[in-house]
């Protein structure tokens, strides 16, 4: 197993082919990203159950309330269990300061990989998808528990042989509370951004209290990717785009993408839930998802009319 000397480093490369705290066989590398890196690991304890392993900042070890904090997510994580939500299993800390979280192995494509693919996904599609995401936000809603990195490389598409498609929501449990305005701070003070959080609300880039607004916020930004292929807050630099969040007003779905003529009500439903003020936004995300889809049936329907005449 590879060392972690005091936690202040770690041989990510080696990992595959260790054994995790006595326990985890890890085989591969599956994702990573600013904060973390994700391995695909065998469960000896479970007859080799598949799972997914996040191996957290091995610094984190050594922040106490950063560890309470997370320990605490990751009980209630464990107590979520929905079937848009992919749950927390445990949360492991190795003898020598190194911190991971177990969850089930989610098989499926990435959202962010089928818009790409796709360029944009058709408008059926995407409510469907955010009516997903949303019902498994409000089951973590429920228990207190606010996501805080919802963007499209946290939700998998999954399907059950030929059953529909179905939308999960990666990392409940595990999101760190990011010191958003000493990134901010950073930022300013040298242009670079390191893993852009492009999917943050206005109140989490300064650092204020987070709500559940905050993830009907990052929901709405991933519905309108769904649906353009892009994101409202351009710029040239990722630090023109944060900053156009907290300035200026998000781009109308009918500027962005004429050629797509979507409904006009499917425009004003987005451009409420990506207001600046939380208390403009909708309250809950089920509430934002009803909204889009019955904007989706009714522009439906007078395309219905139209077509009949």
């Amino acid at each position: 197993t590879p060392s972690t000397a005091g936690a202040r480093w770690v041989d990510y490369a080696s990992l595959p082919g260790s054994v995790l705290d006595g326990r985890y066989l890890i085989t591969s590398k599956i994702a990573d990203g600013w904060m973390s890196m994700v391995f695909l690991a065998q469960d000896r304890e479970t007859e080799g159950r598949r799972v997914a392993i996040k191996i957290l900042p091995p610094e984190l070890s050594e922040d106490t309330k950063a560890m309470e904090r997370l320990r605490r997510e990751a009980d209630m994580g464990i107590r979520l269990v929905h079937r848009n939500v992919c749950s927390i299993l445990r949360l492991g800390e190795t003898t020598d300061g190194l911190v991971y979280v177990v969850m089930p192995y989610v098989e499926g494509e990435v959202l962010c990989d089928r818009t790409y693919r796709l360029g944009s996904l058709p408008l059926p599609l995407a409510v469907q998808f955010v009516q997903d995401i949303a019902s498994g936000l409000h089951a973590a809603h429920e228990l207190d528990i606010i996501h805080r990195d919802l963007k499209p490389e946290n939700v998998m598409i999954c399907s059950e042989g030929e059953a529909e498609e179905y939308a999960v929501v990666m990392d409940f449990g595990l999101a760190q509370d990011r010191d958003a305005a000493r990134f901010l701070e950073r930022l300013t003070a040298t242009g670079v951004v390191l893993g852009t959080p492009e999917f943050m609300s206005p109140e989490q880039l300064r650092g204020k209290p987070l709500d559940r607004r905050t993830d009907v916020y990052s929901l709405a930004l991933v519905a309108y990717e769904m649906l353009t292929g892009k994101l409202p807050f351009p710029g040239e630099t990722p630090q023109d785009m944060l900053l156009a969040r907290l300035r200026s007003h998000p781009i109308p779905i009918s500027e962005m993408r004429p050629d797509l003529g979507f409904p006009a009500e499917i425009e004003k439903v987005i451009t409420r839930a990506l207001q600046r003020l939380p208390a403009e936004r909708y309250a809950t995300a089920p509430e934002f998802a009803a909204a889009l889809s019955a904007a989706a049936e009714g522009g439906a329907s007078r395309l219905g009319r139209i077509m009949r005449r």
